[in-house]
């Protein structure tokens, strides 16, 4: 049970991470977790869950006109082969009556005259355009899989993206935001790869640097009118006439030439000049039934094989950022991927425990589609006789603090340490995109111990300021200018400026979410509060107090300077049952369960499918039942009401004051 609950809070960390652009971890290992929580808690929510929460500032939010789910994956030929077969079995037992419909998988994995389509799976940031009678009117990120970030004006400056069409068509065009190898290269090879960096620049405010993304779309739909499109080739053909760049798409009739096909793409990847990660495999016939499931069915990213190459550790870097020291493998250089391999991370103390590595082990190194290679464990057969122990660091090279290793990570707990300073003035500056306060400057103002904390930053004048290494009395005024712009920040994205310990911006918004939506809110809540809030856990729980307590008198001054002010919360956050979650079990007298669900959405709160913790009420008119529902309920200290007590909050009667 423990496991699970680790798996889940890391699998929810990663997910917002990824979806915001900042992703840690590479899809491979994501993928471990994500197969892990699968084979043993397959009734996890967390399985359910598709992208991340959107982003809650800059941009207004808008649904999109399908879900925009996720597809289930194949990591080599036999989980593919699985999945035709059970695909093959599916079709049989739904009698499709269909030109698809005979598709048998023979034992040479033949299929027998029926087509599956196969698309590049692109590694970037999905997008769906969305139009009326021929307009662009929306540009809609992945967000939740159902509400999104509209982006439309960063759309437009995109290479790819189509303004009008040349028919009066109502409905969407979905794709994805990439970025080429040459220009990550010349402009964003500070950032770890291409997908982050589109992410970032895709949700900039000003839209700057939209313009090196491109937009290669793959499907269409138009909801109002499922037949629209009869099959998925069609679909890439009215595309093409449209005037939008579309993905690499084949249409196969055999397992095996698809099986061929994802070899033969393996091999020629490196040259395309931009990052796949693999195929995806769909039906022909088109099934807006399927495509409305959060993870449809007839369709299967059938990603790549790993790179890996084998080479010996010889010693371990500790990469300093902020309070956390990461490891890095140096290795004896190796052919890898079409470059030549002598780093390769190692993400943490507990990865080293984990693998048993030691310098001198013979190690596999595998290439996942990011810019530096991992290790991913102990190579096969048997390891060098001659090996040390690797010694981990133990005192703060700035401050000379002792270190603490918490397994995930290990970190410098001291709040005035210089590193550390000077990375939340960093994170700051970025959360608040103030570019024109360059690191450079930045380090400089910190050297000369002018501005060791963010308040600082608004006290800086424009005079003192031109006195700085190449700046002068203009460039000083265009910085202090954009210093001293008045922001209006939601909490979530204040409180994830000062750099804290598992406090990003999207866990932020869950937080906010669940009723702690004021500065006042947040700062009295307490651990096992927190820990309630879905997807948290107690360990984060105390991170994060812990963090909000150390940088209370910092998160004052800074709105004492009038320049920073917290946003008060939504109309949302201010219903009645804003924070509060229900789960619906067996059959209600007044009203169907969709209905009251919505009745729940309306006043503010979540519905959820099943008992987890931290729900707020099961509902159900058979409190006494064996159900699974209401055992999980009664073991978890989940309250349970009857429908009567149900109306009553919905109808805000006395009786709520009771309940809550």
């Amino acid at each position: 049970m423990e496991r699970v609950k680790q798996l889940e809070e890391l699998i929810l960390r990663h997910q917002a991470l990824y979806y915001g652009g900042e992703a840690e971890i590479s899809d491979g290992e994501f993928d471990l977790l994500w197969d892990e929580l699968r084979e043993i808690a397959p009734d996890s929510p967390v399985l359910k869950k598709i992208g991340a929460e959107p982003d809650v500032d800059g941009f207004p939010k808008a649904r999109h006109l399908i879900p925009m789910g996720s597809q289930d994956k194949a990591s080599d030929p036999q989980e593919f082969l699985e999945w035709a077969e059970k695909f093959k079995e599916q079709r049989a037992n739904n009698n499709e009556q269909t030109e698809n419909a005979n598709l048998l998988l023979t034992r040479d994995n033949n299929w027998l005259t029926k087509k599956l389509v196969v698309q590049f799976k692109l590694d970037g940031a999905s997008l769906e355009l969305q139009y009326v009678k021929g307009r662009l009117t929306r540009a809609v990120t992945r967000g939740d899989g159902l509400t999104g970030d509209d982006i439309i004006g960063n759309a437009r400056r995109m290479t790819g993206t189509v303004e009008k069409l040349d028919i009066e068509f109502s409905g969407g065009v979905r794709g994805e935001v990439i970025m080429t190898h040459d220009v990550w290269k010349e402009k964003y090879s500070d950032k770890a790869n291409c997908r982050n960096a589109a992410n970032g620049i895709m949700r900039r405010k000003d839209g700057q640097g939209c313009e090196d993304l491109k937009l290669i779309v793959y499907d269409a739909s138009a909801p109002d009118d499922d037949g629209y499109f009869k099959d998925e080739m069609s679909k890439i053909e009215w595309l093409k006439k449209r005037g939008f760049k579309t993905a690499e798409t084949k249409v196969f009739t055999s397992a095996q030439e698809i099986i061929d096909y994802r070899q033969e793409i393996t091999e020629k990847r490196d040259a395309l000049g931009f990052d796949i990660d693999g195929l995806v495999v769909k039906d022909f016939v088109t099934d807006m039934d399927d495509l409305r499931k959060a993870r449809p069915e007839k369709q299967i990213a059938f990603k790549f094989e790993l790179e890996t190459a084998f080479s010996v550790l010889r010693e371990i870097e500790w990469s300093e950022s902020g309070a956390t020291y990461t490891p890095v493998g140096i290795i004896d250089p190796v052919r890898l991927a079409g470059t030549n391999v002598k780093r390769a991370n190692l993400n943490n103390p507990d990865m080293i425990r984990a693998m048993g590595l030691k310098i001198g082990s013979l190690v596999s190194v595998v290439k996942r589609g990011e810019i530096i290679p991992k290790i991913e464990g102990l190579a096969p057969g048997e390891q060098p006789f001659e090996t040390e122990e690797i010694v981990f660091p133990e005192v703060c090279a700035s401050c000379n603090s002792k270190l603490v290793d918490a397994g995930t990570r290990l970190y410098c707990p001291n709040p005035g340490c210089v590193k550390r300073l000077l990375h939340r003035l960093t994170k700051w500056v970025s959360v608040l995109d103030i570019r024109e306060l360059g690191e450079k400057l930045l380090l400089q103002l910190f050297e000369k111990k002018r501005v060791s904390h963010i308040h600082e930053l608004y006290t800086l004048k424009t005079e003192e300021l031109a006195e700085y290494d190449r700046m002068g009395e203009i460039s000083a005024a265009k910085v202090i200018r954009h210093i001293q712009t008045r922001r209006e920040l939601s909490l979530a994205k204040f409180v994830a400026g000062f750099d804290l310990e598992g406090i990003a911006e999207t866990t932020m918004d869950k937080i906010a979410a669940a009723g702690f939506n004021t500065p006042e809110k947040l700062r009295s809540a307490t651990v096992e509060d927190l820990a309630a809030v879905y997807g948290l856990g107690e360990i984060t729980a105390k991170v994060i107090k812990d963090g909000l307590q150390e940088c209370a008198r910092e998160m004052d001054a800074v709105l004492k300077t009038g320049v920073i002010t917290i946003a008060p919360p939504k109309a949302a956050e201010l219903l009645p049952l804003c924070g509060k979650s229900f789960c619906f079990t067996g059959e209600l007298k007044t009203m169907k369960r969709p209905q009251a669900e919505e009745k729940v959405k309306a006043l503010g709160g979540s519905a959820k499918s099943s008992v987890i913790k931290g729900l707020s009420y099961l509902v159900t008119n058979d409190p006494s039942s064996g159900s699974s529902k209401n055992k999980k309920a009664q073991e978890l200290g989940v309250q349970i009401i009857d429908e009567s007590q149900f109306l009553a909050l919905v109808s805000n009667s006395p009786l709520q004051s009771e309940l809550f």
